[in-house]
């Protein structure tokens, strides 16, 4: 009874506690229903073989056995189908080879009319063959200047993106076509070299019987005919040749589709062949990047965690810090009960009967929210690129239970060390009038303020001592601001004196009683300046910890990769993910007046512990012409000593003494024993391990390095590069465009889901300010009053009022940016003991905004109820009680 008549009398302390909660719950909910839909990946069935019997390709997975079972991890580079197995596997049953390679289309006639379309090749190229007829664009007609020409002057604005205007498509044998299966709505198959049927899908390239294409694949470009058409599957877009001609482009065969008992091709195999026979739904491990749905949602899961965690802190934050307020501003209520007779007993179960009656009324409504809320955050994320196309809610209700306990759980939790300061109130409470606060810290909270500060501050400090790179990760930077928040948040009744004061000193000596006043308002009244800054201390500090953290990172990575990097041109493939194209690589390398380092990406996997296989990112290059290109941070050994028999690790390995064997399994699953040659420093993680073409585990080349020579002509080395990758679709880049282009940009996943995350703390501070600022003020009208029958205007109070709102978020700011300082130089601290030395950035842009917001918010907050509060007669309510 009590509780419902508190909650009825005193409603508008409440209300912003119900705001705050069911906001926070709302916000659970929804990513909590989003998170539920990324724990299972859409389940598709075959695609590429879904008509195949039976398809039997290389074993893409790596078996190892160790003493606590069988170890498994994906190959980087599984093997072909070797001819042997081929012939063996023909004699069971009628075999259909299937060959996957780049086949990049650009029109160049559809039918009568010509489409003008530049490819890059030169119709008088005798490479192309006689019967080429390359149409050019625009200004390109007739245009006397050469490929290299327009490269040196840049008149070719296309230049920074060669192959553009090639459709990114695979090349496969037509007889593997029925595995899909595809028909033909158009046409005929290919009968002839240069003929080829193409799919065709809504949206994509204009495509029909008769036309001419260019069509680049790694044997060169040349032209054909689309002879006919088929409907595209959604999976790929491809392009169909005769069976002869895909095996002249790609030789190896990279599965074979079997008519025959998959039990006797098991058989005729033997167990190890190193083969797989896939049927039924393991034929979907043959389609291209069967893993790609889980994957894709990796980084979803990820952020829709972060952001429930944090939603979660701040919500218990902004509660504990509402019910802490409400509790000291009803001290004299409850020395009032006392003097009636209330035990401490019962003025606790008031309270926390409130807390529980406001849990459950705020939860069921963010429950409410939540579920009309999760479809418009799925959607956003969609919009956004966080989450790929498909990605859509299920039908699990589990998160909005989750979401509802948790909501009351946290206003349980938070009204707790409230009900007990409640049940500590004295009778003699009834009988103060003084406004200043006393005893704000009692024992128990600088004890739980001193333990969790220390926590905040001695965790990173062993991690620096023991595994520095441990505190780059994601998981590190998020999760650990929360305890130094905590810390600092606690503390803050101690704190608000010294950082007001100092805010204030200079306003305080300026002409007029304002300042003065702001300062001893702010001093006086601890817990009202405490609990406004609370919620700016948490965002302020997220906020700063975040961003910084990972534009430190970035700026980190970004000093790494120039000092590492000391070519003049860097040349990767224009299609990302695939290999550079052998003509290319064949005439970089015989550029004139530069050095050539050719290297591929590969993997290389080390059993550790004889527990758990871990898998490392490898390039395979030429020792003698990497240390041309590059200066790589090496810590021991060196980069000369690399051959066939070494490899260089770095310091992240168990065994990193120089000369040391250790046994690795490289991309095509071969098992090698390498010595160690070099080790590198860890740095922020990309510098990985180097071995030699030997060991790239089949691996082809995706990316070249070119420095000009001494004495070289740097612009005949860039039109000779610029030239040959206009030939074939690659991406020449000089270094500072290269890191500018592999840099985050300002729409990257991670800055997007960042401001996402920032954007709830910042929804939740707002709440909390509003709520908070609300209930000091009404509860402040008799000082008002008294400032107004002392001779001050209603402007000069409603001013006095929302400088002391923007004193006390400006001592949040200064108490996050404390926290936001200490964790910056934790990050700084590690990438200095892991051998990067970059600077610190700090976010002011994003500060600026937040602390801006909050201040607006704040004084508009505490203005309002104080405007509408003057309008009553000053005598009256300075005559008014409780």
């Amino acid at each position: 009874m009590l509780a419902l008549s508190g909650m009825r009398t005193r409603w508008i302390i409440f209300v912003g506690s119900f705001v705050a909660l069911a906001l926070g719950v709302g916000l659970i909910a929804a990513t909590g229903l989003a998170l539920a839909a990324t724990f299972d990946a859409p389940e598709r069935g075959p695609e590429r073989f879904a008509a195949a019997p039976v398809v039997v390709r290389a074993a893409d997975h790596l078996r190892v056995d160790t003493p606590t079972g069988t170890r498994t991890k994906p190959l980087d580079h599984p093997g072909p189908v070797g001819p042997r197995t081929a012939d063996r596997l023909a004699a069971l049953g009628r075999t259909v080879a299937d060959r996957t390679f780049p086949a990049d289309v650009t029109v160049v006639r559809t039918g009568p009319h010509t489409t003008a379309v530049r490819t890059g090749v030169d119709a008088r190229d005798p490479r192309t063959g006689p019967d080429v007829t390359v149409a050019r664009t625009g200004a390109d007609v007739g245009d006397p200047r050469t490929d290299a020409e327009k490269a040196r002057n840049g008149a070719d604005a296309r230049k920074s993106r060669p192959g553009q205007d090639a459709e990114a498509r695979v090349g496969h044998p037509w007889p593997v076509a029925a595995a899909a299966p595809y028909r033909l709505t158009s046409g005929r198959a290919p009968a002839a070299p240069g003929e080829v049927v193409v799919t065709t899908r809504p949206g994509g390239a204009p495509l029909r019987t008769g036309d001419r294409v260019l069509v680049r694949t790694p044997a060169g470009s040349a032209p054909r005919t689309v002879v006919g058409t088929v409907a595209g599957r959604g999976f790929e877009d491809a392009v169909f040749f005769t069976d002869d001609e895909a095996a002249r482009i790609s030789p190896d065969i990279d599965a074979l589709v079997v008519h025959a008992d998959a039990t006797a091709v098991r058989r005729a195999l033997g167990p190890d062949s190193g083969m797989d026979v896939l049927t039924g739904h393991d034929r979907r491990r043959a389609d291209p990047d069967p893993d790609r749905d889980a994957r894709a949602l990796v980084s979803v899961n990820a952020l829709l965690g972060t952001a429930a965690g944090i939603t979660l802190f701040v919500s218990a934050a902004v509660v504990a810090s509402t019910f802490s307020f409400a509790v000291a501003q009803r001290r004299r209520e409850f020395g009032l009960l006392r003097t009636a007779g209330a035990t401490p007993g019962q003025i606790r179960r008031t309270v926390c009967a409130e807390a529980v009656l406001v849990g459950v009324l705020a939860s069921a409504a963010g429950v409410w929210l939540g579920a009309g809320g999760a479809p418009l955050l799925v959607g956003r994320m969609t919009e956004a690129g966080l989450a790929p196309p498909w990605f859509a809610l299920g039908d699990a209700s589990w998160p909005l239970h989750t979401a509802f306990w948790t909501g009351v759980s946290v206003a349980t939790a938070g009204a707790l060390v409230s009900c007990h300061r409640a049940g500590r109130t004295a009778p003699t409470e009834a009988l103060r009038e003084a406004a200043v606060d006393s005893r704000v810290m009692p024992a128990s909270r600088w004890a739980a303020a001193v333990l969790v500060l220390l926590a905040g501050l001695g965790l990173p400090a062993l991690a620096l001592a023991l595994d520095p790179g441990d505190l780059l990760g994601r998981k590190s930077y998020i999760t650990r601001p929360m305890l130094l928040v905590v810390g600092f948040a606690l503390l803050a009744p101690v704190l608000v004196r010294p950082v007001g004061r100092l805010l204030t000193w200079l306003p305080a000596r300026l002409p007029g009683a304002t300042g003065v006043l702001v300062r001893e308002n702010t001093a006086a009244g601890v817990r009202r300046t405490a609990a406004v800054a609370a919620p700016v201390l948490i965002t302020v500090a997220l906020a700063a910890t975040l961003t910084g953290t990972v534009a430190t990172l970035e700026e980190a990575r970004a000093t790494e990769a120039r000092t590492a990097t000391t070519a003049d041109f860097v040349v990767t493939p224009g299609q990302e993910g695939r290999p550079l194209a052998p003509a290319f690589v064949e005439r970089a390398r015989a550029v004139e007046g530069a050095v050539v380092s050719v290297s591929r990406s590969t993997a290389v996997t080390v059993l550790e512990e004889d527990t758990a296989l871990v898998t490392s990112e490898a390039r395979a290059v030429d020792p003698a012409r990497l240390a041309a290109v590059s200066e790589l941070p090496v810590t021991a050994g060196g980069l000369s000593d690399l051959d066939d028999d070494a490899i260089v690790v770095n310091e992240e390995w168990l065994t990193t003494r120089v000369g040391d064997r250790v046994t690795v399994w490289l991309g095509d699953g071969r098992r090698a024993s390498l010595r160690i040659a070099a080790v590198l420093a860890t740095g922020t993680g990309d510098n990985g391990v180097y071995v030699t073409r030997r060991n790239a585990g089949g691996a082809g080349v995706d990316r070249i390095d070119v420095k000009v020579a001494e004495g070289g002509d740097r612009r005949a080395v860039a039109a000779a590069l610029h030239s040959a990758g206009a030939a074939t679709g690659t991406r020449v880049a000089t270094k500072a465009e290269w890191l500018s282009a592999n840099g985050p940009g300002p729409n990257d996943p991670t800055r997007t889901g960042l401001r996402m995350i920032l954007g709830i703390a910042l929804l939740c501070t707002a709440m909390a300010l509003a709520n908070t600022l609300v209930m000091a003020t009404s509860d402040r009208v008799r000082d008002l009053a008294v400032l107004r029958l002392a001779g001050a205007t209603a402007p000069q109070v409603l001013r006095l009022v929302a400088a002391e709102a923007v004193v006390a978020v400006g001592v949040g700011a200064v108490l996050g940016g404390v926290v936001a300082a200490v964790n910056l130089l934790v990050v700084w601290g590690a990438l200095v003991l892991l051998g990067v030395m970059s600077a610190v950035v700090v976010p002011w842009g994003t500060l600026g905004l937040v602390v801006a917001a909050a201040a607006l918010l704040a004084a508009v907050s505490a203005v309002l109820p104080a405007s509408l509060a003057l309008r009553t007669r000053p005598v009256e309510l300075a005559g008014a009680r409780e």
